[in-house]
Parts: C-alpha cells; sequence; structure tokens
C-alpha cells in the first residue's frame, strides 16, 4: 500500500484523463492521505487501532481503506480515478476505480461511528456516490442532479452521516452510471456491530467480494461501455478464474462469506462439500426462524447476501456461479456447435492457407482448455487453469474453498493442493464392468397425437447461427 504521492500512474489515456481532472495541492491539504493500492492480491485483514474492536473482514483480491480520527469522526479519503486492473495474470483491463484498484477498497466502520468520506473526482466527467442501503440524511444519498450537483471533475465533496445499522453494503456511482459502473467503479461496505448483536454470531473468517461484469474483446484493453446483456467476462472483485485467490480456511472454522451484485444479472452462487445458512441481506440479518440450508443461493441484481457455515469437511472445494457462461473467460457468441463433427480433412486444408489454424468443437469445450492456441496479447484463455490432475477447464467466476486442519488461526497463505487419504479419489476402474440400465421410455405425454408422421423422423439439419443474448 503507498501513499498518493507515490503512485505512478500508467501512460497513455490514463494519464491524459487524470491531468484533464488533476487536483490543486492546495485543495488537497487538509485531507487524510489517499492511500493507494496497485496490487490485486488478497490483503490482510486491517485490524482497528481506534474505537471499538471488531473481526475485520478479508477483501478477495482487494484491501480495507485505512482512516483517520478527527475529533470523534472517522475520516476516510476516496479518489475516483482511471486505474489499471490485472484481471488473472497476462491480462490486464485499463478500467475506473478507486484509489488505484477496481473496485475501490473495502470501508469497515461500526454502528454507531459518526463517517465523513472525502471523495476527489480524477475522472474526465462529473461523479457521485450513492452508499447502498445506508440510512443517512437525504442530501448525502448521492444521485447526481437530485440529492446533490454532481462533483465536477478536479474537485473534492465530502460525504458525512452515521452508520445506523450494522450490516453489509456497498457503494457505486449515481453519476453516468452506464459508464461509470461498466467501466469499473463500485466498493465495498461492512458496518461492524457495536455489541452483541442477537442475529449476528461471531465468526473466523470473514470474507467479502463483489460481482462485476465486463465486455472487453480479446487483444482490447478497454470495456464497450454500451453492452447491456452480453458480456464476455464475469468477475469477483474485478478478477476472473485463474486469477481469484482462493478462500483459504482452517478446519471448523466458523465462516463467514459476503457476496454483492453489481453486474446485470443474477447469480446463483454455489460451495461445493458444505452447505450454508443464508444470514443476512443488505435489508439487515435475516430472522433466525426464516434461515434455511442451502448449497446454491441466487444474488439477484443489486443484492447482497451473507451466506455463513462451519468449514468441517477438508479439501480444495470448488465455489462458483452456477450459470455454466459466467465461469468462462472472453468467448465469442456466435460460435457453431461442432460437437460431432470431424473436421480433420477440411483442417488440412484450412491449415494450407492459415498455419495456426486449430478446429475446435468436435469433442465439446473441453477440449479447449487443453489446446495451446495462439492468442492475442493481454487476453486469457476462455478455459484454464491447472489442478493436480490435469485441467480444470474453468474461468469467470470459479475460485476455491481450501479447508486445512492444519492451517493456523488467522493465516491465509495458499496451503498448496489438498493431499487426498489413500483411497479416496476417484479411479479408472478395469474390472468388469456391470451392464448398464437405459430406459426407453420416453412417456406418453398428455393426450394423444395427431397428424403425427407415418414414418419416423430424426432431425439432422443445423440452425442458423443467431447467437444469444440475455444470459
Amino acid at each position: 500500500m503507498v501513499s498518493r504521492r507515490d503512485f505512478i500512474h500508467g501512460a497513455g489515456a490514463i494519464t491524459a484523463a487524470v491531468s484533464a481532472a488533476s487536483v490543486s495541492s492546495v485543495a488537497m491539504a487538509g485531507l487524510p492521505e489517499p492511500m493507494i493500492q496497485t496490487r490485486p492480491d488478497t490483503m490482510a485483514p486491517l485490524t482497528p487501532d481506534s474505537g471499538p474492536p471488531y473481526n475485520p473482514v478479508v477483501t478477495l483480491n482487494g484491501w480495507t481503506l485505512p482512516w483517520r480520527m478527527n475529533q470523534g469522526v472517522k475520516e476516510f479519503h476516496l479518489v475516483a480515478e482511471p486505474v489499471v486492473r490485472e484481471m488473472a495474470p497476462g491480462f490486464k483491463a485499463h478500467l475506473w476505480g478507486y484509489n488505484g484498484q477496481s473496485p475501490g477498497p473495502t470501508i469497515e466502520v461500526v454502528e454507531g461511528d459518526r463517517v465523513r468520506i472525502f471523495v476527489t473526482n480524477k475522472l474526465p466527467e462529473v461523479h457521485s456516490i450513492h452508499w447502498h442501503g445506508q440510512r443517512l440524511p437525504n442530501g448525502m444519498d448521492g444521485v447526481t442532479g437530485l440529492t446533490q450537483p454532481g462533483i465536477p471533475p478536479g474537485k473534492t465533496f465530502v460525504y458525512e452521516f452515521m452508520a445506523r445499522r450494522p450490516g453489509t453494503f456497498m457503494y457505486h456511482p449515481h453519476a453516468d452510471e452506464m459508464v461509470q459502473m461498466a467501466m469499473g467503479m463500485m466498493g465495498f461496505w461492512v458496518t461492524h456491530p457495536r455489541k452483541k448483536h442477537p442475529l449476528i454470531e461471531d465468526v473466523d473468517r470473514d470474507f467479502v467480494f463483489l460481482l462485476s461484469a465486463y465486455d472487453i474483446d480479446p487483444g482490447s484493453y478497454t470495456p464497450k461501455v454500451m453492452t447491456m446483456l452480453d458480456f464476455n467476462l464475469w468477475s469477483w472483485n474485478s478478477r476472473i478464474f485463474p486469477g481469484i485467490d482462493p478462500l483459504v480456511v482452517r478446519q471448523h472454522d466458523k465462516v463467514r462469506i459476503r457476496v454483492g451484485n453489481l453486474t446485470m444479472t443474477n447469480h446463483p452462487i454455489h460451495l461445493h462439500g458444505h452447505e450454508f445458512l443464508v444470514t443476512g441481506t443488505d435489508g439487515g440479518p435475516i430472522p433466525a426462524g426464516m434461515r434455511h440450508y442451502e448449497v446454491t443461493t441466487d444474488v439477484a441484481v443489486g443484492q447482497m447476501r451473507q451466506l455463513e457455515f462451519v468449514a468441517d469437511e477438508e479439501g480444495d472445494w470448488a465455489f462458483h456461479c452456477h450459470k455454466s457462461h459466467h465461469t468462462m473467460n472472453a468467448m465469442g457468441h456466435n460460435v457453431l456447435t461442432m460437437i460431432g463433427v470431424d473436421q480433420s480433412a477440411a483442417a488440412k486444408q484450412i491449415m494450407q492457407l492459415i498455419p495456426d489454424y486449430m478446429m475446435m468443437g468436435e469433442r465439446g469445450m473441453h477440449e479447449m482448455a487443453e489446446m495451446e492456441m495462439p492468442l492475442p496479447d493481454n487476453t486469457i484463455p476462455m478455459m484454464t487453469g491447472a489442478g493436480p490432475f490435469g485441467a480444470v477447464g474453468m474461468g469467470g467466476m470459479f475460485s476455491l474453498l481450501k479447508v486445512r486442519k492444519d492451517q493456523p488461526s488467522g493465516n491465509y497463505q495458499d496451503p498448496g493442493w489438498y493431499q487426498h487419504p489413500p483411497g479416496t479419489v476417484a479411479f479408472e476402474w478395469t474390472g468388469v464392468t456391470p451392464e448398464a440400465s437405459r430406459s426407453d421410455n420416453t412417456g406418453s405425454g398428455t393426450m394423444p397425437p395427431t397428424l403425427t408422421p407415418k414414418t419416423e423422423v430424426e432431425v439432422n439439419i443445423r440452425k442458423p447461427n443467431s447467437g444469444h443474448s440475455g444470459h
């Protein structure tokens, strides 16, 4: 973590945008020093050094914003600016964010805290911040034109209110939202209870991250902000698999995971190996009698979900969105389905003209994870990741919950691959294979059909490729 004066921005369009919105040193005098983070790593929790104690959260591939105390008020400084975000090793995106990163830093406060947030705008257009889910004075709600004037480029505004209720929240722009949120402007907010709360239990590990989506063409750097539904990169905290860090816990730890959704669609978040309780939303803790166990919970647009479970099963457990297209990286939607089609003869002829041509899709999509196909610069494979048994063949919103009995308390370092006890891994069967049962009963239907063909017909045509959207 570095201070503003130590931070060096990238070149090109980013430098031009920052220069256009430069802030004078006089305007910055007296404000809290803007802390900047340029590394995409998961940083250690920020233990509070003032005010009531609490168990701090861990931001997946992110960090918590430090504060200063000023006559009993917690003061933070957010800088809205162009940033370069490494979404995965070998792939960087030119986004907009806060304090050097997208998403911006997590803000942690305690119920009853008086909070003052300075927001400096280094974007080339007006900006404002909405404090999603907070109870506050109307004029602090951050809606440009409705509750406040927009923050002009080069200016600093201040928001001040009391954190009135504990819970899981977020912040994001309410100025030119289609552009600014599509460019990655968002952040997490956690308000911890001031004293023991009957519906908020103590946990050993508390993780937070936001769901975001981008449309970045292979070989390019900047999102296409006019995209409404057909995104090609689905991310957690603006990271895509294999760039998303694992969630590392000790066996029998009580774990909380807080998830916020700022994409344009819902996400069924699924955890392997454990069942969890949904214990809270951005509306607050869920009453105990309304909680029930799940292994998948849907997080709709603009919602927060708080999941809790005891990590009592050792292993490397998959944790991901259950929409299959959301566990892929930059993909083309207009690719013909070629499953079962032998392309070898055609491929030989095409390779005489295009030496790098590679036939794709004959055996399904997983073969793509095993190919060493040339890619444009600054592009991540659609399906990637190397596990202890070979190609994982995933992307996008996918990570791991790593549970270890010997993981030290409070230690979040990756312990490496799980060492399975003998006899507990699926294996190839070389003996006599039992006869598989199959059913040829297609059902009788709800009523007798009419005008059926005299002879059975098998449809064997290729439909025109029309793409898809709305996933």
